[in-house]
């Protein structure tokens, strides 16, 4: 399944939330250096989705905050 992501870097606490849109919004601690909050963000995503981080994929959107994954 591929789902949109909005990322919010340098975030209070690590958090997922579904958007009524069937997007959603990951919040992260990280800093968005050198791709760190975009692995942050998949160790987020294979938790929520409870699955490996192996299965989460960064489709596109490598240094924008609007990412596609595909999820398997």
């Amino acid at each position: 399944m591929r789902i949109s992501v909005r990322v919010i870097p340098r975030a209070k606490q690590n958090i997922v939330e579904a958007e009524p849109d069937g997007s959603y919004r990951v919040r992260t601690t990280t800093a968005p250096t050198d791709g760190k909050a975009t692995d942050a963000v998949i160790k987020l995503l294979a938790k929520h989705f409870k699955t490996s981080q192996s299965c989460v994929v960064l489709v596109s959107g490598q240094t924008s905050r609007s990412k596609i994954f595909e999820i398997t």
